[in-house]
């Protein structure tokens, strides 16, 4: 049985749910399907799916395997076009979904990048913080971060991002600098609102808690918290996409390092296609290339 078939199958099988969506698009029989996981979890000696007779589930080692799959055939399909369509120049409508402030600073630049490299792709880059549905919205590729749980939509991981404690240097003169989560009681803390709270990770322990902030001013727009932090108003809790360039030019300064909490993903979403089309995957791409790169949120 073709490798390339037993992971084919895996992924369509952890994409789509269940054994017999990924039977219906191949139009196999489920048995042949779940052959080929039996087959592919034996060779590798390791439990990827849990199956019940109403329930799929990924283990922790089939998450994490899935991304890599993902990858590799993402891959193979790019290095099939780059054979098969030699010199022919991406082309047509490209329509873009990205989180509205990391869109502004982090897409529509790279998307410019994008246009000057293919002049023949015509872009609608879509700038809003709700969650777009990709089909019923005609959008070809979206980018979020976080964890994905939409099951229903292919994902490929363009890098990571972290999240850090951050005030100006004069802030922290007149101030002090917090040495633990537990002093911010005594600072003033620039926050979303007291409904969300800022996530850090125990050195010792490993533990991940969520500790609820106060202080005199909140905002629901972190833009706004982040103009603050620099004026030296307080502490401010965002994303290094944000304050990246701050931090390198010494207007900000990140404290609690080592409290910080796990990074989260970066990702490239969009619906399930059997041969996604050279512009979106150009696309990708170049988001890929760069967000990988640690040296570039330094820049930005």
């Amino acid at each position: 049985m073709s490798r390339l078939k037993q992971i084919e199958a895996f992924v369509s099988v952890a994409t789509r749910g269940s054994l017999s969506a990924a039977a219906r698009l191949e139009g196999v029989t489920p048995a042949i399907i779940g052959r080929r996981i039996d087959a592919l979890e034996e060779r590798l000696g390791v439990r990827l799916l849990l199956r019940t007779t109403r329930k799929l589930t990924l283990t922790f080692e089939g998450q994490a395997f899935l991304e890599d799959c993902q990858k590799l055939l993402n891959d193979l399909a790019n290095a099939e076009a780059a054979v098969s369509l030699g010199g022919v120049q991406a082309s047509g409508y490209l329509k873009v979904s990205a989180p509205a402030g990391f869109g502004r600073q982090h897409v529509a630049p790279l998307v410019g990048d994008f246009m000057r490299a293919n002049p023949e792709v015509r872009v609608n880059l879509n700038l809003s913080d709700r969650l777009v549905d990709l089909i019923n919205e005609n959008i070809d590729c979206a980018i979020r971060i976080g964890e994905m749980t939409d099951s229903s939509l292919i994902s490929v991981r363009l890098g990571e991002m972290r999240r850090m404690v951050v005030a100006s240097p004069a802030y922290l003169v007149e101030h002090g600098v917090p040495r633990t989560p537990d002093d911010l009681a005594r600072h003033n803390c620039l926050s979303l609102g007291q409904q969300r709270g800022w996530v850090f990770r125990n050195p010792d322990s490993g533990e991940v808690e969520t500790l609820k902030v106060g202080g005199s001013f909140e905002c629901n727009d972190g833009a706004v918290l982040h103009e603050w932090a620099l004026a030296g108003r307080g502490l401010a809790w965002r994303s290094l996409w944000e304050v990246g360039g701050d931090l390198k030019e010494g207007r900000l300064t990140s404290v609690l390092d080592a409290w910080q909490a796990p990074p989260m993903g970066i990702y490239a979403v969009f619906p399930q296609r059997r041969h996604l089309p050279l512009r979106v995957r150009l696309f990708i791409d170049l988001l890929k290339e760069n967000y990988s790169r640690p040296s570039y949120w330094e820049l930005r």
